[in-house]
C-alpha cells in the first residue's frame, strides 16, 4: 500500500468514528436529583421545544443535537426522552448548525440543519420534516 494511499485509508477510519460521536448530556451537579435529560429539557430554548396536541394527544418533543425526542414524565419530577426522529445518515462527521419546531396547523415541523465538518453553508441531506402525531416524519 503506497503511503498516500494509507494516509487516506486513517483518514477515512478517523472520519467514520467521529462520525459516530454524539456528545452526551452533561452529569447532573453533585446531590442533585434532576437527570441529565430533565435539566436540558429545562435549559432548551422555547424555539426549540413544542408543547400541543397532535393526533388529538398532548405532545412533548425537544430537538436537541439535531435530533427530536419525545419528552415524557418520568419519577422524582424528571423527564425521559425517546429519540423520534435522527435525519439522514452521513459517512462524514457532522456539526448541528440550527434546530427548530415549529407548530403548524394540525402538525409540527422540525428543522435540522447539520452541516459536514470542513463544508460550508447549510445544510447537508433534508433538513425539514413534518409530523402529524409527533411519531412519523416525513421529509418535508
Amino acid at each position: 500500500m503506497t503511503h498516500a494511499a494509507l494516509r487516506l485509508t486513517l483518514a477515512l477510519c478517523a472520519g467514520s468514528l467521529l462520525a459516530g460521536c454524539d456528545p452526551a448530556l452533561p452529569t447532573p451537579p453533585a446531590g442533585s436529583t434532576l437527570t441529565a435529560e430533565t435539566i436540558a429539557t429545562r435549559d432548551t430554548p422555547p424555539e426549540q421545544q413544542f408543547k400541543g396536541v397532535l393526533a388529538g394527544k398532548p405532545i412533548h418533543l425537544l430537538a436537541h443535537n439535531c435530533k427530536v425526542y419525545r419528552v415524557d414524565d418520568a419519577e422524582g419530577g424528571n423527564v425521559s426522552w425517546t429519540l423520534v426522529l435522527e435525519g439522514e445518515p452521513y459517512p462524514l462527521p457532522t456539526s448541528c448548525l440550527r434546530q427548530t419546531l415549529t407548530e403548524g396547523k394540525g402538525y409540527v415541523t422540525a428543522f435540522i440543519g447539520r452541516q459536514a465538518f470542513g463544508a460550508g453553508g447549510c445544510c447537508m441531506g433534508r433538513p425539514e420534516y413534518r409530523s402529524k402525531d409527533g411519531l412519523n416524519w416525513i421529509p418535508h
